[in-house]
């Protein structure tokens, strides 16, 4: 199936780094696991390589027989030493990107949906009035979620955090030959600590575990990145002024999070978890705001002679006196002539007891920013704009972005449990379970009257189905705390097909509610939606849940206007392509005419989010594209006059449905639920102790209560990658007509992302290794179907985006994947051996802990070949 390339599409810094990782693993397994051990993975390797050249039963029958000639220890060392290949490789081709990015600025580059073209673009448009007014709407919020989507272990991460570091210095040219050798020896430490490193979990996290992993995150790029990312946009806007003047927008950017806050079917998450949660996140952005003001106000040296204080800071620092005497007068004793340092000095001594609650400390994130912008216009009137708007500006950035509370803790669960709650309490019968309600909501109550409102207001409904289902939150809300001080926002999260196709006329049933219409005033008729991508496509399949999603979003883009409601979309989007995964910017540029207006809020999943903010640069790039993407959308010339809806609108229903039928004569064939569970992996990788959430919502093998995320993961690892493109070739087919889909993927932004989508999802797929696992389930039938509809959707995207080879516009990702896949093979033959040893020993009723152990090993190395899981 794979195509073979000219070396020429890997770029040749690229192609050396992966050499000398590799050379240099290659000695870490000989000295540790001696010469055998080596030989052994090269063997399997040539053979791997060998059947992907020419595949043919005897090449696949050489790899088994190596495979099968394992014992089980050894078997382990190999999917080792496989898996730590890709994560060097991952990491590689990481560095890469950041090298690229690096290159481009060096040579003046603005690559496409760069901030500077963009800003450009929209100035030349809409002129300086409508830039601004765009700007001052816009909002985009990224919610980190504690899905069990990463498997690797934080010790991993973080040595391979070490290594990338390693990398950058091999980039120096100015590095001398001991230099070079220093950072050899380095690297061969750390990948030798990496080979040592246990890569499973052996516990499963807690909720607070899952905190903690994501506050490494904040603490090491995203606190910095966003006054970084504000300045980049400072200059796209005015180049020459950058530093010298307030910035021309206000912060726009916030962070949420759902880690201690989705409780949907994980009994691990109780209102006390919620209530240390906000604990956590303050402490590290309080650590964060006062090591930040302590170091400004060390570099802020300039004496009152030169830049003489405002009346407003000697008024400020006279109050301060008063109300902290003893800091004061020690602060003055020390810095007698610059009052500017002393003012921000003690700013930072207070931001201690702001820490643990206590007096002396700030009461809000207002009070500590209303002293920061006394010293900033003290200092624009002494003359001295640069020390304003400079170093202190990104200090002011990062309190409006993340204010005491660092991420916003949003809660959800699912709206049966808010109705038994409602019952169970009428009936004065309450259970623990709706105790546990009640005692999350006053926790929530709680969280306000410290950290503020902002810190904890949210609360998703999962599906949602009726008015009744967001009203009965605020009842219980109401029930909770009485006295109406708790304010909280419902958010009804519409997931399957049905319910986001009536989202619409739910919303409607609300308005016509007193107590809804009452909170929509208070609330200045602001709305939140969430989409969910990820049920949506498990229950109607790759095409048809775009579809649908699309018209919500239309749909619900329409009701705003027609209500004068400012209407948000919260996109629950997944990892993996099959959830709502890919690239952001081109996700947004596809969203629905009207549908973003400048206000963008997106789950960030497992996997990605290392992946998007585990390198500074990276993150930059990744937030550069998405704002772009937000800003092109919302402009009004990129609402008005659209006339694809109509044009389109037939043939995608058409599409849809065919595409809808055809999955479900998959999903609904009997007995599908026990062949998934046996061609595929899903209840080991359930086993993973991968996050606190368990697998499904009920116990069973039921498909219905399987959660999206292990379905997506499952299907990715016995290459079928079936959710990110089971049934689009059959809708493709149910139109025909091949002019019109180029026209479609030529002119509509939305088909052209999903096709690109499923390119990158077929790709990834491998139907010769995937029919290895499909025999594990010993029907036929479900193998030629699977087929059938894998060479149909190839055919169809191929003809419609005229292309001879998947992935064509994109030829280092497509050798990227060429290049993977020999070393893939090899751990997927590993995977379906011992997964039939492992079920054979459970028929016996034997639990072997060795092999459950390298199953888990296969699906761990699997997922860093793919570079995804669920």
């Amino acid at each position: 199936m794979a195509t073979t390339h000219a070396k020429d599409e890997i770029p040749a810094p690229l192609r050396r780094e992966v050499r000398l990782l590799g050379t240099i693993l290659g000695h870490v397994l000989a000295e540790t696991g001696g010469r055998d051990l080596l030989d052994e993975v090269e063997r399997i390797r040539r053979a791997a390589i060998a059947f992907r050249g020419v595949a043919s039963a005897e090449r696949r029958d050489r790899v088994l027989e190596l495979i099968e000639d394992l014992d089980v220890g050894r078997a382990e060392q190999v999917a080792r030493a496989f898996t730590v290949y890709f994560q060097l490789v991952n990491l590689a081709e990481q560095h890469q990107r950041m090298r690229t990015l690096r290159e481009r600025a060096h040579r003046g580059e603005s690559p496409r949906h760069s901030l500077e073209r963009t800003i450009e673009g929209l100035r030349e448009r809409l002129g300086e009035a409508a830039l601004g007014d765009l700007l001052d709407r816009l909002e985009i919020t990224n919610v980190v979620t504690a899905h069990p989507t990463e498997a690797r272990r934080r010790a991993v991460v973080e040595t391979l955090r070490r290594i990338a570091d390693q990398l950058e210095r091999l980039d120096d040219p100015r590095l001398a030959p001991a230099e070079q050798a220093d950072v050899e020896r380095h690297l061969h430490e750390e990948v030798e600590a990496l080979w040592h490193t246990d890569q499973l979990r052996r516990d499963r996290p807690e909720p607070l575990d899952e905190v903690r992993a994501a506050m490494w995150l904040f603490d090491e790029t995203i606190f910095t990145l966003a006054p970084t990312f504000y300045r980049e946009l400072d200059r796209a806007l005015q180049p020459e002024a950058a530093g010298t003047r307030p910035p021309a927008f206000g912060a726009f950017l916030r962070w949420g999070s759902w880690i201690g806050g989705d409780r949907d079917g994980n009994a691990r998450v109780t209102a006390e978890v919620t209530r240390r949660v906000l604990d956590v996140h303050a402490d590290h952005v309080l650590r964060g705001l006062e090591n930040a003001t302590r170091r400004i106000a060390r570099e802020l040296s300039a004496s009152e002679r030169d830049v003489p204080p405002s009346p407003e800071l000697l008024t400020s620092l006279e109050e301060d006196a008063r109300d902290f005497p003893a800091l004061a007068k020690s602060l003055t004793r020390k810095l007698p002539d610059a009052p500017h340092r002393r003012k921000l000095a003690l700013s930072a001594e207070r931001l201690v007891p702001t820490r643990s609650g206590i007096s002396d400390g700030y009461t809000s994130p207002a009070s500590l920013l209303a002293d920061l912008r006394i010293v900033q216009r003290s200092l624009a009137d002494g003359g001295a704009a640069r020390l304003a708007y400079g170093e202190l500006q990104h200090l002011v950035w990062q309190v409006e972005t993340f204010g005491f509370h660092l991420a916003s803790l949003e809660l959800r669960d699912h709206a049966a449990v808010h109705a038994r709650a409602l019952r169970e309490l009428r009936a004065d019968a309450p259970s623990p379970q709706t105790q546990e309600v009640l005692d999350t909501l006053r926790v929530v109550a709680a969280l306000q009257r410290r950290f503020g409102v902002d810190a904890c207001r949210r609360y998703v409904v999962s599906f949602t189905r009726s008015a009744d289902d967001v009203l009965a939150v605020h009842e219980l809300a109401a029930l909770a705390v009485p006295d109406g001080s708790l304010r909280i926002d419902v958010v009804p999260l519409f997931e399957s097909r049905e319910d986001l196709r009536n989202a619409s006329a739910v919303l409607d049933e609300l308005l016509g509610e007193e107590r809804f219409s009452a909170w929509l005033a208070a609330r200045g008729r602001r709305v939140e939606v969430m989409l969910g991508y990820s049920d949506s496509t498990k229950d109607v399949g790759f095409l048809a849940a775009n579809i649908a999603l699309y018209q919500a979003q239309r749909d619900l883009a329409a009701w705003a206007r027609r209500n004068d409601v400012t209407l948000t979309l919260f996109h629950g989007r997944g990892g993996a392509l099959g959830r709502g995964g890919g690239p952001a910017g081109r996700a947004i540029l596809g969203q629905a005419p009207g549908s973003v207006d400048g206000r963008f809020k997106v789950t960030e999943q497992g996997e990605v989010v290392v992946e998007r903010y585990g390198n500074r640069r990276i993150a930059l790039r990744h937030l550069e594209q998405v704002t772009s993407a937000v800003l092109a959308v919302s402009a009004p010339d990129a609402v008005t006059g659209s006339d694809v809806e109509d044009r389109f609108d037939e043939p995608a229903r058409a599409m849809g449905e065919a595409s809808e039928r055809f999955w479900r004569t998959l999903v609904e064939r009997p007995g599908f639920a026990r062949a998934f569970s046996l061609v595929t992996p899903v209840n080991e990788l359930s086993d993973l102790a991968i996050g606190s959430r368990p697998a499904r919502r009920a116990p069973g093998e039921d498909l219905e209560h399987l959660r999206a995320i292990p379905w997506v993961f499952a299907w990715g690892q016995n290459r079928c990658n079936l959710p990110g493109w089971y049934g689009l070739g059959t809708g493709l087919e149910a139109i025909g007509d091949l002019a019109l889909l180029r026209e479609m993927y030529g002119a509509w932004p939305f088909f052209t992302s999903v096709l690109e989508n499923a390119q990158l999802s077929l790709a990834k797929a491998d139907l010769p290794i995937a029919e290895l696992y499909l025999k594990l389930g010993e029907d036929e039938e479900l193998t030629r179907m699977i087929r059938e509809e894998f060479e149909r959707t190839q055919r169809w995207v191929l003809d419609v985006t005229q292309q001879e080879a998947l992935l064509e516009p994109r030829p280092v990702l497509r050798r990227a994947i060429e290049l993977r896949n020999p070393y893939v093979d090899a751990l997927s033959f590993l995977q379906v051996r011992f997964l039939r040893e492992l079920r054979a020993a459970r028929d016996r009723g034997e639990d072997d802990e060795q092999l459950r152990r390298l199953v888990h090993l296969t699906i761990n190395g699997i997922s860093a070949g793919l570079q995804n899981t669920g």
